[in-house]
């Protein structure tokens, strides 16, 4: 048998769907159940919602990264696993937000395949992109005290997430654009060389408009996130200290300047200094289980289902901000550091395929993408084990949430296609 990239990863799905399936057996016998056909009812409907995609993307990206498919798997398995044990009213709604994410990751390897086409519309994802992060100012509904969502009947729907993707296109557009204007100096100050000074106006509108997430929105991850990831775009790009040395200067003026006038944002700073105040049932209580939880979860863990997040105690956030705190509990170190470990691993993937690109929109569009998935749950993650202050982003492909799966997917889909195309072209 030739191990086609596709073979490769047919034969990671089937891996995965044996891990998955063992985690769902153990969880059944924890609970005292009997195991049959229907105690795996969620992994086999899982894995065959993963089949059809691979299917639809061995015929459509045949060349593809075969990696990416099989660790979306495994992390929305994770996701599935943890959410039908803490809630299984809300497991069969995770999997309906896993099989729109997946039908829209075969429409974008369809319709993007030809990614190059979408720098031709830079301004108009970088309009859209800035409508979706400001629009919750003006119409948001505020939940767990930042407003970030849309509202609509009985569904939420957080812009943020799908702002990041188009974002991603207008700086990896523009950069590539506007690369050798911005690398080079027109003027020395001292011994630096400073490009012209209207080069500097994304660095300003993205720090004005992290500001304005932070300030009105009450939501310190995606300002980290946004203002973070662009930072880091804009040094690959250009290889300029200088755009990285102002950036740092403007974070941390606005952080400051947030942190004297902003009392959600003095909030969170006090719960990361005092987490375990005498009294942990105020603002810290949240932050306090979860540390309880991941060292009662020791090196192996508690086992599937004998954690006491989601049972015994109750955390309104553990679904989605504290998930990995419940794995954590369940699985212990190993399971945590595992968990970290696939985000590496899908870090440098990522890496590999914005490495591999003859242009230079396809390489910084790849690297962008990768870094909003990956930075964002380094800064959950971070959050919940008291690395750094806690903010309110999900852990991408893990925690419960429409919005998050469904974009995170649309993001996996264009990276199959970048790949897809770069291993043609080569």
């Amino acid at each position: 048998m030739v191990f086609s990239n596709r073979n490769k990863e047919l034969f990671g799905i089937f891996f995965v769907f044996i891990i998955l399936s063992t985690g769902f057996i153990q969880l059944s016998l924890n609970k005292g159940q009997f195991i049959d056909i229907f105690s795996l009812g969620l992994p086999i409907i899982l894995g065959l919602f993963f089949l059809v995609t691979h299917l639809a993307v061995r015929y459509q990206s045949k060349a593809a990264d075969s990696s990416l498919l099989p660790i979306a798997f495994l992390l929305t398995g994770f996701s599935v696993l943890f959410i039908s044990r803490l809630d299984p009213d809300f497991a069969s709604k995770q999997l309906l937000w896993i099989s729109l994410g997946l039908a829209l990751l075969i429409l974008t390897i369809r319709f993007a395949a030809d990614y190059e086409r979408l720098a031709e519309y830079k301004y108009i994802f970088g309009a859209l992109g800035i409508i979706l992060l400001l629009i919750p100012i003006f119409l948001g509904k505020e939940i767990g005290g930042a407003k970030l969502w849309l509202q609509f009947g009985g569904y939420s729907f957080q812009p943020a997430e799908i702002a990041k993707i188009f974002i991603v296109i207008f700086l990896a557009a523009y950069l590539s654009e506007k690369k050798d204007l911005l690398s080079s100096g027109t003027r020395r100050v001292g011994k630096l060389e400073l490009p012209d000074t209207r080069h500097f106006a994304p660095l300003i509108v993205i720090w004005l408009i992290s500001l304005l997430i932070l300030i009105f929105e009450k939501d310190l991850g995606s300002s980290l996130l946004f203002f973070g990831v662009f930072l880091l775009i804009v040094y690959i790009s250009t290889a300029n200290f200088i755009f990285t040395f102002a950036g740092l200067v403007l974070f941390i003026f606005g952080a400051s300047v947030s942190y004297y006038f902003f009392p959600h944002v003095q909030t969170r700073i006090s719960i990361w200094i005092n987490t375990l105040p005498d009294n942990v049932s105020g603002d810290s209580y949240q932050l306090a289980q979860s540390l309880f939880a991941l060292s009662a979860g020791g090196v192996s863990g508690t086992g599937i289902g004998n954690g006491l997040l989601g049972t015994h105690i109750h955390m309104p956030a553990v679904l989605t901000d504290f998930i990995f705190s419940s794995v954590g509990e369940e699985l212990g170190l190993a399971g945590t550091v595992a968990i970290v470990l696939i985000y590496f691993y899908l870090l440098f993937r990522g890496l590999k395929i914005g490495i591999s690109q003859e242009n230079e929109f396809g390489r910084l569009l790849s690297i962008g993408l990768i870094l909003f998935l990956t930075i964002q749950a380094f800064i959950i993650i971070a959050g919940v084990v008291k690395f750094i202050p806690l903010t309110g982003v999900t852990l991408p492909l893990i925690s419960y949430g429409g919005s998050s799966i469904v974009a995170n997917f649309i993001l996996i889909g264009l990276l199959l296609s970048i790949s897809n195309k770069a291993s043609t072209n080569g």
